[in-house]
């Protein structure tokens, strides 16, 4: 029997050879993620239903990054993080990486994949809806309610319905003005966000396999905004060699078969794309940068889970170097090791970060800031009439702050562009 790449990792997590689209399987569960804001009533329904003393199943495959509402003098957030320090102390956590330790990490999507927690062939749940980042690494990933986490929690397991799967293809040598956001955003406007509602999106083709792990996790991430339940990009020597650097487990490297059944497929050619926004208030109200180039803007952010990789801030860099910004223009970097390496990476001779403070911005701490909205007193939270071009994955009202402000959806390149000049900008005119 034909499988997708997705199939065959949920075969392999059921024991079985083979499942089928539409059946519901219990899936063995490798790794549970969550954080701050999930993590605390995860705890709690776990031990309403396995009881005040029950253990979880397997101290070594739980994950927990706190990263969400982390520099906040919010009392609600510093409670939420005391649950996280006393869950993790009871139940002797050794993945639990604690705000204000030199264990902290940033933002979970990114430090799962910095820790070696992403393996090809293996099935990730979280709680979170952009757990489905992890499935550029050839692995299932996909998020899940509280009360399904508390389930795997107690047991490891997990009964889910095995999605069908949309293959979008990419072919051509992508240009230097074009970046993943471009291809995520232009999907988002071709099939909508509920067109992969509980699909699996498969991404193949020549300029997805061009692309370093940073661009596919973005891409990946994206996935929930069209409704996918995962986005999943087959493993290849890149990706493995990202993962031998940082991993010493085993893994299963699983492609989809030549004549695999997709619920449906989309090409394209990446020389024919040009870069693309979203437009207030959805992910999919696409326009390219060109059709709205002058619209004015308050603020620029660069940074979340989908914006604050290390390749995001190089592309940044690129426009800004020798620049100087007309609007607040935030940077944040999604981990540590990011941040650390701002101060290292180098782009014609100058430090990211040395380009970015002569350009004006503001660095802020690893986190994910304002992505989330998050209390007052969060960095980069939009505030009522604002207009931010921004590298983060939603752009629903309220979402990174106001429900009075509207967001612009970029890539690092027009975010920085728009950065310059003050107004929507096409990264076009300074490449």
């Amino acid at each position: 029997m034909q499988q997708t790449i997705t199939q065959k990792i949920l075969s392999r997590a059921a024991n079985r050879k083979f499942v089928d689209a539409g059946e519901s399987v219990w899936l063995n569960v490798d790794i549970l993620l969550t954080h701050d804001v999930c993590g605390p009533p995860t705890f709690d329904i776990f031990k309403q239903e396995f009881g005040p003393d029950a253990k979880v199943w397997d101290p070594q495959k739980v994950v927990v990054l706190p990263d969400h509402y982390i520099f906040t003098a919010n009392e609600h957030a510093h409670r939420n993080i005391d649950l996280l320090r006393q869950f993790a102390a009871e139940q002797h956590l050794p993945h639990y990486y604690d705000v204000g330790s030199d264990r902290y990490k940033g933002v979970c999507h990114v430090a799962l994949a910095e820790e070696g927690f992403n393996i090809p062939g293996t099935v990730l749940f979280g709680t979170d809806s952009h757990t489905c980042t992890s499935g550029a690494f050839g692995m299932f990933g996909t998020g899940i309610g509280n009360t399904d986490a508390a389930f795997i929690l107690g047991t490891g397991k997990l009964w889910e319905k095995v999605p069908e799967s949309i293959k979008f293809t990419f072919d051509g040598v992508m240009p230097e003005y074009l970046t993943a956001k471009d291809l995520i955003l232009q999907i988002l406007g071709d099939i909508t966000t509920d067109g992969a509602t509980y699909k699996a999106m498969e991404f193949d083709g020549e300029a997805i396999f061009s692309l370093p792990m940073e661009e596919r996790m973005t891409l990946t991430n994206m996935a929930i905004e069209a409704g996918g339940m995962n986005g999943i990009i087959a493993a290849d020597s890149v990706a493995e060699s990202y993962v031998r650097a940082r991993s010493q487990k085993p893994y299963e490297i699983f492609r989809s078969d030549p004549d695999a059944k997709y619920h449906s497929r989309y090409h394209y050619n990446v020389r024919e794309l040009e870069p693309v926004v979203a437009q207030p208030h959805s992910p999919d109200n696409r326009a390219t940068v060109r059709s709205v180039q002058g619209t004015k803007i308050t603020k620029s952010y660069i940074g979340s889970c989908t914006g604050g990789k290390l390749t995001d801030f190089v592309m940044a860099a690129k426009i800004l170097k020798g620049k100087k910004v007309s609007v607040t223009t935030n940077i944040v970097p999604a981990t540590v090791l990011v941040a650390r390496a701002l101060e290292t990476e180098r782009f014609e001779g100058v430090t990211l970060k040395q380009i970015f403070e002569d350009a004006g911005c503001s660095i802020a701490l690893p986190s994910c800031a304002a992505c989330l909205g998050g209390p007052s007193d969060t960095v980069g939270r939009s505030v009522d009439n604002d207009l931010v071009v921004s590298t983060t994955n939603r752009n629903f009202p309220g979402r990174m702050g106001s429900k009075h402000a509207g967001v612009y959806l970029a890539s690092p390149l027009t975010a920085a562009a728009s950065a310059v000049t003050g107004k929507l900008t096409d990264p076009r005119d300074f490449l």
